[in-house]
C-alpha cells in the first residue's frame, strides 16, 4: 500500500491512496477557490494521499452541477487553481482536477438558458446540443486542460462517469442523437475520445490524464463501459482509469454478468500501461488490502478520507484501521476540516451527520 505507483507520462505517486473528487459547495459562486476548499483540499494531502483530486471542477459555465462549485473555465480562476496545486504538490502529493460538465444534471436555477444535454430530455427540461455546441463543448473540455497545465497541476482526470455529461452521451438511454455523436458505441463515445486526444495533444505527453467511468445507473451497460476501457487502454493517451463501482465488492445488476463482481469484471482486463483505480464501499485498510491484491493499482477513498483526512497515515500505522462510527458530530467534521456549508451538505447523506 505503501510503494510508489509510476504513470506512464512518468510521474509517481508516492503511495497507492488517492482522495476521491467529491461534491462539497465550498467555493465561491463564480467558480473560484475558496479558503474553505482551499482548507478541506490540502488538509487530505498533508494527511498523506498520494493523489489529491479535486472536486468536479465545470469546463463551461453552465456545466455548473451545484451550488459552490469550484469551476476552471476562465482564466479568472487560475490563480486560485495555481496556489491549490502548489500547495498540494508541496505536500508531497500529486495534485489533479477533475474536469466536469452536469449536462441534464445541471440544476435549472444555476445555469444560464437551462441544462443541455446530448439530447432533449424532458423530466430536466433539457435541450440538446447542436452540433456546434457539441464541438464548442468538446474545445471546452481541452481549454480547461490548458488551464490546468498553466496552473501548474500534474493533470487532470475526465469525468465520463455519474450520469453527467460524458456519460449522457454514453447513454443509448439519454443519447438519442442521429449524428456522428449517437447511435453506435463508437459514435457515442467519440465525444470522450476526441477530448483524451486534445488534451494529450495540447498539454504533451508528460501532463497526467485519468478518466472516470461509472458501469452501472444512467443507462450504462457493463459490456459497453468494458469495449470503451479496452479501447481507451489500446490507444494508449491515457495514464489511469478510474472506475466508480458504487460497491466494489457487489455483483453487477445485469442478470447476465452475475457470478463474479464488478470489481473482478474490470481487473479481468489486460490493462497494458494504463494504470487502474477502483472507487466504492472501501473504508477499511482491510478493504484496500483486497482491492489491491485483487489487481488494482491504487485504490480511492471517499467517505473515509471525509472522516479522517491522515486515512493513509492511519492505515499505515494499522493495516485493520477502520473509520470511526457513523453518525458523527458536525464539529468532528469540523475538525476533519468540513466547513459549515459542506456539513449542511453531509447531512444529506442519510446517518452521516449526527
Amino acid at each position: 500500500m505503501f510503494e510508489p505507483v509510476r504513470f506512464s507520462c512518468g510521474e509517481t505517486m508516492s503511495n497507492r491512496f488517492m482522495l476521491a473528487p467529491m461534491t462539497n459547495t465550498q467555493s465561491h459562486e463564480d467558480g473560484t477557490l475558496s479558503e474553505e476548499e482551499f482548507h478541506w483540499l490540502t488538509m487530505r494531502a498533508k494527511g498523506g494521499f498520494g493523489l489529491t483530486m479535486t472536486c468536479a471542477s465545470h469546463v463551461q459555465a453552465n456545466g455548473k452541477g451545484f451550488p459552490g462549485q469550484l469551476g476552471i473555465f476562465d482564466d479568472a480562476q487560475i490563480p486560485g487553481h495555481t496556489r491549490l496545486a502548489k500547495a498540494i504538490q508541496d505536500s508531497g502529493s500529486l495534485a489533479i482536477v477533475q474536469l466536469h460538465h452536469a449536462g441534464i444534471r445541471s440544476p435549472r436555477e444555476l445555469v444560464e438558458g437551462g441544462p443541455v444535454g446530448p439530447s432533449i430530455h424532458e423530466k430536466s427540461n433539457s435541450r440538446s446540443l447542436s452540433l456546434k455546441e457539441v464541438h464548442a463543448l468538446r474545445d471546452d473540455f481541452i481549454e480547461a486542460g490548458v488551464r490546468a497545465k498553466k496552473s501548474g497541476y500534474n493533470g487532470v482526470e475526465i469525468h465520463g462517469a455519474h450520469g453527467y455529461i460524458l456519460c449522457q452521451f454514453l447513454s443509448s438511454r439519454y443519447n438519442v442523437r442521429k449524428d456522428s455523436y449517437g447511435g453506435s458505441l463508437e459514435n457515442r463515445s467519440r465525444l470522450i475520445f476526441e477530448v483524451i486526444d486534445g488534451i494529450r495533444q495540447a498539454c504533451g505527453p508528460q501532463f497526467l490524464i485519468g478518466l472516470r467511468l461509472s458501469p452501472e445507473r444512467f443507462g450504462m451497460k457493463l459490456e459497453e463501459i468494458k469495449k470503451v476501457c479496452e479501447r481507451i487502454i489500446d490507444e494508449g493517451q491515457v495514464d489511469f482509469l478510474d472506475i466508480s463501482l458504487w460497491d466494489s465488492f457487489k455483483e453487477p445488476e445485469e442478470k447476465e454478468f452475475k457470478g463474479r463482481s464488478l470489481l473482478e469484471h474490470f481487473t479481468a482486463l489486460d490493462y497494458k500501461e494504463v494504470r487502474l483505480t477502483v472507487a466504492g464501499n472501501i473504508r477499511s485498510g482491510a478493504d484496500c488490502r483486497a482491492v489491491l491484491d485483487a489487481g488494482v493499482d491504487f485504490v480511492t477513498i471517499g467517505r473515509a478520507a471525509i472522516l479522517h483526512h491522515d486515512y493513509p497515515e492511519r492505515v499505515r500505522a494499522n493495516e485493520n484501521f477502520t473509520p470511526v462510527d457513523l453518525p458523527v458530530e458536525d464539529a468532528y467534521l469540523k475538525k476533519e476540516g468540513l466547513s459549515e456549508r459542506f456539513v449542511n451538505y453531509m447531512r444529506r447523506w442519510p446517518g452521516f451527520v449526527k
